[in-house]
């Protein structure tokens, strides 16, 4: 390789596709993860086999499912830092193999009572891999999102971001179909008895695959530059990251508590929305998700193209005036008791979704400068998740049985996007900046030293 004038090592087209490929099997794993995890069939045995007794098995799982984005902030604060120190790449194989490690072990361990059991060691024993995938997820995805973010061209940066979430909706919707296949070719007592362990197997496959890809690359152009120019971090910059950088890492929380509610609000909460609120069986709930994040998907790309062109903040000014004015009308749509409405209701969201899916793999990492960009993003991406994206089925779902008002969801929305209508206001626009040209640290969110 090259050094050009700027000392950024120049890379060609091939590499940064692999680059792209091996960050989107990241999030392709860890939401693969995820969507068996909120799957109805699977949250209801998890829910039945390892937590038994009295309450609703699926809010018992999704309990479950919360607590593992409690120690998310903490994995963000280790392995971000470590990412700024020792690099990307050596980190984020390390991520992907305990992430789909655990998603594997699930599908293991025996259950609460049965032949193949263990009593109480055996909810102790799912809530520890809940509590390590979670942790390992907090240093996954502002370390993919940067990896790419640092390998992309800058004129195409939004186009490459989008990539990351192909990843997400390929991993969702793959753990979805896995699971909807495994539960229609076998007998219900056969899918509670043993079926249910499959769909946790395939995860190992997976992370194989992008620890294979990961492994073959070496560490970002950005990383080595700075590596190369000695501004790199002797120790993990834990300080430095919060104490120069705390103004965006605001920003960034408040764009991700729309971000992550969306997300969250269409593959938590409606699935059990559908079937426990509007009484839709779940194998017909599982393919109109299934068919609405195919259309995500093939949006995806177009409009991260468009962000190169036009700007990242248009795209997310849109979705979140879109979700303020449009999460009441589609929710009252998907309660219209007509399925086409339904479905018509739930697209309008899952689009206004798309617009900022789009665009956060090439916006997030660019809102700081190089030397703590993995750790500034993972932190403050991770207390966001943690406090509002992990929690949002749970508290929607308590909320729709205490009130009996089934219109919480369109509440949630709407508050989320007010909040995070200030922070998109304020970041700078970074479309066409070249990634080491950025720094906001110590600004106020305006760019330092990066020529528009």
């Amino acid at each position: 390789m090259s050094e050009p004038k700027t000392g950024k090592p120049e890379v060609d087209q091939r590499t940064v596709k692999r680059a792209v490929i091996a960050s989107a099997m990241g999030n392709a794993t860890e939401w693969y993860d995820y969507g068996v995890f909120t799957s109805g069939a699977i949250a209801t045995s998890i829910g039945t086999l390892f937590f038994p007794g009295e309450g609703n098995a699926v809010l018992k799982s999704l309990a479950l499912l919360a607590v593992g984005f409690i120690v998310r902030p903490f994995g963000g604060a280790f392995f971000g830092p470590l990412g700024d120190k020792l690099g990307r790449q050596k980190v984020l194989a390390l991520t992907i193999l305990l992430m789909s490690g655990c998603t594997f072990l699930v599908g293991v361990l025996p259950t609460y009572s049965g032949g193949y059991s263990m009593g109480i060691a055996a909810p102790i024993a799912i809530l520890l891999l809940r509590l390590i995938q979670g942790f390992s997820t907090g240093g996954e995805y502002g370390g993919a999102a940067t990896f790419i973010a640092e390998y992309a061209p800058t004129k195409r940066r939004g186009f490459f971001g989008s990539f990351l979430e192909m990843g997400t909706l390929a991993g969702y919707v793959l753990g979805n179909s896995v699971v909807l296949i495994t539960y229609l070719s076998l007998s219900t007592e056969q899918f509670d008895s043993w079926g249910w362990r499959i769909p946790f197997f395939i995860a190992l496959p997976i992370g194989a695959i992008g620890l294979y890809l990961r492994s073959k690359l070496e560490d970002t152009p950005e990383f080595r530059r700075l590596e190369a120019a000695g501004e790199k971090s002797e120790k993990a910059p834990l300080k430095e990251t919060i104490q120069r950088n705390w103004r965006m890492i605001l920003n960034l929380i408040g764009i991700v508590l729309l971000l992550n509610i969306a997300d969250y609000m269409l593959l938590t909460t409606m699935p059990t929305y559908f079937t426990d609120t509007l009484h839709i069986g779940d194998t017909e709930s599982s393919l109109i998700i299934i068919g609405v994040e195919i259309v995500q998907f093939a949006l995806l790309i177009p409009l991260g193209a468009l962000s190169d062109r036009i700007g990242r903040k248009p795209l997310l000014l849109t979705a979140a005036i879109g979700f303020i004015v449009l999460s009441w009308p589609s929710i009252k749509l998907m309660q219209s008791g007509s399925l086409l409405w339904l479905i018509v209701g739930f697209l309008v969201v899952a689009i206004l979704l798309a617009l900022m899916l789009a665009v956060i793999g090439s916006t997030f990492p660019a809102m700081f400068p190089t030397r703590v960009r993995y750790g500034s993003f993972a932190i403050g991406y991770n207390i966001s998740t943690s406090l509002f994206g992990g929690t949002c089925g749970v508290i929607v779902t308590a909320l729709i049985g205490s009130t009996g008002n089934a219109d919480w969801p369109a509440y949630y929305l709407i508050i989320a996007a007010l909040i995070a209508l200030v922070p998109i206001i304020k970041i700078p626009e970074t479309a066409r900046v070249p990634i080491e040209e950025i720094d906001t640290a110590d600004t106020g969110g305006k760019l330092a030293g990066a020529s528009k």
